[in-house]
């Protein structure tokens, strides 16, 4: 069995590593990027999934734009059973438009597109950067960019001029109200596409496309009397990404996979907006990307039924710590506590994948490990979220158990978690990786 206390222990600590981790991932092909040069700094060879794959290394990576596809094998032979997990790359933010620009009252401004289910209000009057991939003319493949300064504002209206902002429930109206400045003046301001071609030192007729949002420049930190608390953006679902990828480098300081288990994990785009995508898992990658590295490895089909009937998936994403000014939001008889270990997410109608059977998968390796474990239950009168668990279920036909950090803020363009649950997670995500059946 893995030593969950092996990895990591001289290593930096792991709140302050997550920090790190989530401070150079402001869009999700920066996350991708970062995990990819964590990956490769831990022995994993990144492969072209455009080439033919005909000799699978036993540590391995592909990356499809957002979306990253690792695996930890037997040594040169299929493994017994599979154990896989899975978390997404992006977050709700504000994504800039193709022709952004606009000009009112003497500013410049950007358009900006609603991605995912940001808390809005929380957006306005933030410092904020621009960060993401442009397409080159004379490139084949993307460039990411990000500013190193500050950028834009989306400024509130004063309280002065519209007394029902403090009222609750506030909502902006998308087209009117989120456009950031960007510029005083008209006349010289220089273009978002011009903007970019200085970043990447091209001319701007160069810069074909883009994927770029908008971020909280403020770093991350740790908060409270006892520094107990992480405050950053992005905790959904980077937190658990940072996780698997750490996971992913313990396994490989072991050496060899135990016992013919082998570790595969697919971070996905697109969870926040449903999954649809060429990178979602809601179409055929997680299918593709886990068949594709099991053929390479050399089994045939019916092996491969045989295998994921004895695997199991652990999707990994945000959970809702109980929120201590609103307790009355939450069931009384499943509280989530801040440092009380990884949550296990259930729900009746399937929005997470959690069953009797795949549940008592992970619980057991938690209390192996001497990990605290909690459950959450949505109340029954509220309209309960989904993961990509159901999602890699369907499509895999593998055992699925929901889990996640529990945190508050969620949605927010800061959240916040508690620094003990970072350790917690991954020693909890590295116990399910060992030999027990």
């Amino acid at each position: 069995m893995p030593d969950p206390e092996e990895h990591n222990t001289q290593g930096p600590d792991p709140a302050d590593d997550l920090i790190r981790f989530v401070d150079a991932s402001p869009s999700p092909y920066h996350a991708a990027a970062e995990c990819s040069r964590r990956l490769t700094s831990s022995g994993f060879a990144l492969l072209d999934e455009t080439e033919t794959w005909s000799e699978l290394p036993d540590r391995g990576f592909v990356v499809r734009g957002a979306t990253l596809c690792v695996w930890h094998l037997p040594a040169g032979k299929p493994p017994r059973r599979l154990v896989l997990l899975g978390a997404h790359t992006d977050s709700p933010c504000l994504r800039v438009k193709p022709r952004p620009e606009r000009i009112s009252a003497g500013v410049t401004q950007l358009g900006v597109e609603v991605y995912g289910s940001p808390i809005l209000a929380s957006w306005f009057d933030r410092d904020l950067g621009i960060a993401g991939r442009v397409m080159l003319a004379d490139r084949a493949g993307p460039v990411l960019v990000q500013s190193r300064d500050p950028i834009c504002r989306v400024p509130h209206l004063a309280i002065h001029l519209d007394r029902s902002i403090d009222q609750e429930g506030f909502r902006p109206d998308r087209q009117r109200d989120l456009p950031a400045v960007w510029s005083i003046g008209d006349a010289d301001t220089p273009s978002l596409r011009e903007w970019v071609a200085e970043q990447v030192r091209c001319e701007p007729d160069a810069v074909t496309s883009w994927d770029l949002v908008l971020f909280d420049f403020e770093p991350g930190r740790r908060l409270g009397r006892d520094r107990s608390i992480v405050s950053a953006a992005r905790i959904d679902n980077l937190a658990s990404c940072h996780a698997i990828v750490e996971v992913m480098g313990a396994l490989a300081a072991q050496g060899s996979a135990e016992a013919g288990v082998g570790v595969m994990a697919i971070l996905f785009d697109h969870e926040e907006v449903g999954s649809t995508t060429y990178t979602g898992a809601a179409g055929a990658t997680p299918r593709e990307l886990v068949h594709r590295v099991l053929e390479a490895r050399g089994t045939n089909a019916e092996e491969r039924r045989a295998l994921l009937a004895r695997s199991h998936f652990v999707s990994v994403d945000g959970a809702h710590a109980t929120h201590p000014n609103r307790p009355e939001r939450h069931d009384p008889q499943h509280p989530i506590r801040l440092g009380g270990g990884p949550v296990v997410k259930w729900n009746a109608n399937a929005r997470y994948a959690t069953d009797a059977e795949s549940a008592a998968f992970f619980i057991h390796a938690c209390k192996r490990a001497g990990i605290p474990c909690q459950e959450f239950v949505m109340r029954s009168d509220l309209p309960c979220g989904t993961t990509i668990g159901p999602l890699v279920a369907a499509s895999l036909g593998v055992r699925t158990v929901d889990v996640g950090l529990p945190q508050l803020s969620m949605h927010s363009i800061r959240e916040m978690c508690a620094a003990e649950d970072v350790e917690l997670l991954r020693r909890a995500l590295l116990a399910c990786t060992d030999a027990h059946d």
